[in-house]
C-alpha cells in the first residue's frame, strides 16, 4: 500500500513541476513581448533628502498597461507586488519598493491619480487602492498603491490632485 500512495506523491509533484514550468515559460515570454517598454526613472539624490509634500506607506500593487488591469508590465520589475512607500514632491512621484529597483514619475509624465477598488488581483473596498496613471516612455501605464491608513491615502490624493493641475480625478 505505501508504494501505491509513493507513486501518487510523485506524479502529483510532477504535475506540481509542470505547472511551474509553465507559468515561469510565461513570464519569459510576456517578458520578451513587453522588451519595448522604457525602463522607469531611478529616484533623484537630492529627493532622499527633501521632505516630501504627501507620503503614504503600503503596498505598491504593481503596473499593468493603462486601463488593462490584468495585463501586468513584467519586464524591469514594475509588475511585482512589495510593500514600500509613495511620495510626492514638486518634481515627481517616487515610488521606494521593497526588494526591487525604486520608481521616479516625473510631474510631467503623471496623467492621474484615482482611487478604486483595485487592480491585477488585488481588490479592497470601495476607493481603497490609488491608481497613477503615468506615461513611461511611449507606453501609458497604471501602478496600483494600497495605503495602509486611509487618511494618508487621501492626503496623497489631494497632493497628486495639486502635482497634476486639477487633472487627477478621485
Amino acid at each position: 500500500m505505501t508504494g501505491t500512495y509513493l507513486n501518487y506523491l510523485w506524479g502529483a509533484l510532477g504535475v506540481v513541476a509542470v505547472f511551474c514550468v509553465l507559468i515561469w515559460l510565461g513570464w519569459r515570454n510576456r517578458k520578451r513581448r513587453q522588451a519595448d517598454v522604457q525602463a522607469p526613472q531611478d529616484v533623484p539624490g537630492d529627493l532622499l533628502d527633501s521632505l516630501p509634500q504627501a507620503a503614504a506607506e503600503g503596498m505598491v500593487i504593481g503596473t499593468v498597461k493603462g486601463g488593462e488591469y490584468l495585463e501586468r508590465i513584467a519586464v524591469h520589475e514594475l509588475g511585482l507586488r512589495t510593500t514600500g512607500r509613495i511620495e510626492v514632491h514638486p518634481l515627481g512621484v517616487a515610488i521606494f519598493r521593497s526588494g526591487v529597483r525604486n520608481i521616479f514619475i516625473p510631474a510631467a509624465d503623471l496623467a492621474y491619480a484615482r482611487t478604486d477598488r483595485g487592480m491585477v488581483g488585488k481588490f479592497v473596498e470601495k476607493d481603497g487602492a490609488i491608481i497613477l496613471g503615468w506615461r513611461l516612455g511611449e507606453t501609458v501605464v497604471d501602478t496600483g498603491f494600497r495605503p495602509r491608513r486611509a487618511d494618508e491615502g487621501r492626503a496623497l490624493v489631494q497632493a497628486l490632485n495639486d502635482l497634476t493641475e486639477g487633472e487627477t480625478t478621485e
